[in-house]
């Protein structure tokens, strides 16, 4: 059967048509997505996939060291399912991945939301062991601000007090050593600086706060050894005999203490320990003690 022209005319209108009515509505998405400078129409396009394929394809990547397509497996399973099983264990391996990829403020937000969200599952610990690790990676050298040093050591203590049979307890605490450390390597930098522009008051605090606070560390065999040398140019003879006896008991061998020695022996004092002193209250809780 053979159309004539004019109807063929029409049907391919009609045909037009139908395309357009196909056309028109992704047109107009397009030319509002047009004013919106370098926007991807696959951002608006969510494909919904299984979860637990989703979730599996993300531990792949994440075992293939694709770390970013991992991420985006993970954030896809608690955006698609959200608060099912997949899209639970996926905002802690999504706040991993994160974490191994360097984006630590993401692994802190994920971890916390985690921790808000399931605070007594089983993942529950691992949630704030990456928190922890995450502060601890930012941690700054000691001329620079100890913030992540005193989140490390608040978020591993957490950890420690909440699950301690977890199995990140041991870590913990050797990253809550080292912050500790840090901190206590902060406060002597700035002890020194006062000391050396005879503040000796506001240097005094300092070096105090290592001793009382941070006995443990590698740091308070110097501090009392300054606390020696501030107070003797205080001309408080007492205290600083007993600073050295403190040091003297804790650390015999030391260099430090030798120079202590030598100081109050330049102005014939030797190491005398004041019992009502603070210093010999704080010497019993060193850990050469």
């Amino acid at each position: 059967m053979f159309i004539k022209r004019a109807d063929q005319s029409k049907a391919s209108r009609s045909a037009a048509l139908v395309a357009l009515s196909v056309v028109i509505p992704t047109l107009s998405l397009t030319a509002c997505m047009s004013s919106e400078k370098d926007i991807n129409l696959s951002t608006y396009v969510d494909q919904t996939e299984p979860a637990d394929v989703l979730y599996n394809e993300g531990l792949a990547n994440l075992n293939a060291g694709r770390l970013q397509e991992a991420s985006r497996k993970f954030d896809a399973v608690d955006r698609q399912h959200p608060y099912s099983e997949f899209a639970r264990k996926s905002m802690v391996m999504g706040a991993f991945a994160n974490y191994r990829q360097g984006n630590y403020d993401d692994a802190i937000g994920s971890a916390k939301r985690y921790l808000a969200l399931y605070p007594s599952t089983d993942d529950a610990a691992y949630a704030q062991y990456i928190i922890g690790l995450s502060y601890y990676r930012q941690i700054k050298d000691v001329t620079q601000d100890q913030k992540e040093a005193r989140q490390t050591v608040q978020t591993m203590q957490d950890l420690i007090t909440r699950w301690p049979k977890s199995e990140y307890v041991t870590d913990a605490n050797e990253k809550i050593r080292f912050a500790t450390d840090q901190l206590a390597g902060k406060e002597m930098q700035i002890g020194r600086y006062y000391l050396e522009r005879r503040e000796y008051i506001a240097s005094v605090k300092r070096f105090r706060n290592v001793v009382e606070n941070y006995s443990s560390t590698r740091h308070v065999e110097e501090a009392l050894a300054r606390l020696t040398e501030a107070y003797y140019a205080m001309g408080l003879t007492s205290e600083a005999q007993t600073a050295a006896a403190v040091l003297g008991t804790n650390y015999p061998d030391s260099q430090w203490y030798k120079d202590s020695y030598k100081l109050l022996q330049s102005n014939g004092l030797q190491p005398r320990e004041n019992s009502g002193s603070w210093l010999s209250k704080a010497g019993k809780l060193i850990t050469g003690a």
